[in-house]
Parts: structure tokens; C-alpha cells; sequence
């Protein structure tokens, strides 16, 4: 499972002009099963989005593709964890710890 941490790096008026093509890659991720929840950070200077379902190579690769990215206004930090223990509606996302 992925934690991905977008952090702007343009002025809010360079953000809202590629909004609604951001909502739009949001909703085609969504539809592909790989991402579980997104929102914007508070005080808004990112947002956060979680996924799962995917290699990181193929998460790198839908995070370089957000319009965001292209449009130069935005950063990613991706971290990758083991969810070991979940809420029951996001049990079939549940993961085995590595040995050690």
C-alpha cells in the first residue's frame, strides 16, 4: 500500500487552473482500483492520496502522469508500507509482514 504526499510547488492560482484535469486523473484511478481515498492537506499546500493494488514502478508511474505534475506545479513523495492491520472494509488490502 502506497502513501502519496503532494506538495505544491507553484502559487495556488497555478493549482486551480489544472484542477479539473486533476479530478479527472483522480477519477480514472479511482475507476482502475488503485486509489482508496485523496484530499487536499489542511492548510492547503498539497494533498494526500492512498493506494494500493500496484508495484511502485506502475505508482510512479501514474504520479509523474497527474496533470499536476505535468503542469509543473506539484511534487510527490511516495512511501510504500505493509498495511498489516486494516478496517474490516479494507480487509482484502491487508498484507503479510516480512520474515525478520
Amino acid at each position: 500500500m502506497f502513501v502519496l504526499e503532494l506538495t505544491y510547488t507553484a502559487p495556488l492560482e497555478s493549482v486551480d487552473a489544472l484542477l479539473d484535469a486533476h479530478r479527472a486523473w483522480l477519477d480514472e484511478q479511482f475507476g482502475a482500483g488503485v486509489f482508496l481515498a485523496a484530499g487536499r492537506k489542511e492548510p492547503r499546500e498539497g494533498g494526500i492520496i492512498i493506494a494500493a493494488g500496484a508495484d511502485r514502478a506502475t505508482i510512479e508511474r501514474i504520479t509523474a502522469s497527474d496533470p499536476f505534475v505535468t503542469g509543473g506545479v506539484c511534487a510527490y513523495r511516495v512511501s510504500e508500507f505493509v498495511a498489516a492491520r486494516t478496517a474490516p472494509e479494507l480487509a482484502r488490502f491487508q498484507e503479510q509482514l516480512p520474515p525478520g
